[in-house]
């Protein structure tokens, strides 16, 4: 909102009720907690306070339907357009429909302001191109066929439409993981340990009479999630939907997962932990992209690495930490300079699994020197290029010993470095 004291005409009370409640519908639409509680307190309010300046509206409504920081962007951009024409609602439908198919290259969007048009204009049915010689045809519902289709189908050949569904799909996705076992003991009625100097000292409290055997058990802790996602050019379309994957595990509550660090790297790495941590996931990607300066540029794999080994891996690997690396391997650095820190990274941390794209290839081969390098590296090779891959991920978590695609590829390693020393 800004200062200006613009008038709203005046509209009957019965109308001016329904509009705050359709209001209060595309902000429950749009994710915000807004029940049927709250649209009553607005509307006494704005009963109360009037409604003759637009600023004074805003923040009355701001102050029955807000009670979250993260939730500020979303309801303004909602605001803004949902009461651009305080008329009937068909006429601002047909406004926000125009507004919608402005292109993207005109007018730079907002980070909640996406998700408000999506929620004001999402039931209208899609303007028609019959004169652009086009067919396209919709679907507002999916079917189980469908669900199962986009399950399976590649993140780079989604429609924006099926984007915008598997984005809701992989919000609902998490990694549970099992708790880690620790050398600590703690007191426990039921455990397996004999505390003896716990009983040494209950029966000294008693005067040197028997007391029960004091036991102790295993302390169990979560332990860290750590993701190294790629940037690059070669990565852009799946980055995004993986940033997606990683805002919701990071925010998702009674996961297992002590923290969750997320670094995103191209030219060089950058932290995005705080960033990701927001609620909101348009406002999260938001600040993550003005923080990143190499988006969809060059590859350096082993520079990337060197520096998350030097600067942040003593203070995110301990507690036995899973490490989750993001990238495709085609790097043109030194290859030696790879292995090595590559080599360290899987030394430092519980379980190191990387996650690549290309794998979605039956004809996929370790020839690039930069999958070479990685691959005797990792501890398990999994792809990532649809939602189906990224649910088998959850699975094998659950797996220590899960080794993915890892085992046949080093296989075609070794065969094929028997080649090399037999026509040697």
């Amino acid at each position: 909102m800004g200062d200006e004291e613009e008038l709203i005409p005046h509209q009957p009370v019965g109308r001016l009720t329904e509009n705050i409640l359709h209001f209060a519908r595309a902000l429950r639409k749009a994710g915000m907690p807004v029940g049927s509680g709250r649209v009553i307190d607005a509307v006494h309010a704005v009963e109360a306070a009037g409604f003759s300046r637009r600023r004074d509206f805003y923040w009355t409504l701001h102050a029955c339907f807000v009670s979250r920081a993260e939730h500020r962007a979303l309801f303004d951009a909602t605001f803004k357009l949902f009461w651009r024409d305080p008329q009937l609602m068909e006429k601002m439908m047909s406004v926000l429909m125009r507004e919608a198919d402005v292109p993207p290259e005109d007018r730079e969007k907002k980070a909640a302001e996406t998700r408000a048009q999506e929620a004001l204009a999402g039931d209208q049915p899609p303007p028609s191109l019959e004169e652009e010689g086009e067919e396209i045809e919709f679907d507002a519902t999916f079917t189980v066929s469908d669900e199962e289709r986009l399950q399976a189908m590649d993140f780079e050949q989604m429609s924006t439409r099926e984007i915008a569904a598997a984005k809701q799909a992989i919000a609902r996705l998490s990694l549970p993981v099992e708790p880690i076992v620790s050398r600590r003991l703690r007191p426990a009625s039921s455990g397996s340990v004999p505390d003896w100097r716990a009983t040494l000292k209950a029966s000294i409290r008693s005067g040197g009479a028997p007391s029960p055997l004091q036991m102790r058990e295993r302390r169990t802790r979560w332990p860290n999630l750590v993701a190294i996602c790629d940037i690059s050019g070669s990565m852009s379309g799946y980055s995004r939907m993986l940033l997606h994957f990683l805002h919701a595990v990071s925010n998702r509550k009674g996961a297992g997962w002590a923290k969750v660090h997320s670094f995103v790297f191209g030219t060089r790495l950058t932290n995005v932990t705080r960033h990701l941590a927001t609620r909101d996931v348009d406002e999260a990607l938001a600040a993550a992209g003005a923080e990143v300066e190499d988006w969809e540029g060059g590859t350096r794999i082993g520079a990337c690495l060197h520096a998350f080994n030097r600067d942040w891996s003593r203070r995110v690997l301990g507690q036995g930490a899973v490490v989750l690396l993001i990238t495709d391997g085609l790097d043109r650095d030194d290859a030696s300079a790879l292995e090595k820190e590559a080599e360290r990274l899987r030394l430092s941390s519980r379980q190191l699994i990387w996650l690549n794209p290309l794998l979605r290839w039956d004809g996929f081969a370790p020839k690039a020197q930069g999958v070479r390098a990685l691959l005797p590296r990792v501890d398990s090779f999994r792809a990532a290029h649809n939602i189906h891959s990224l649910a088998e991920l959850a699975d094998a978590l659950g797996r220590p010993d899960d080794v993915g695609e890892r085992v046949r590829l080093m296989r075609m390693l070794r065969d094929e470095r028997d080649v090399r020393s037999i026509d040697a």
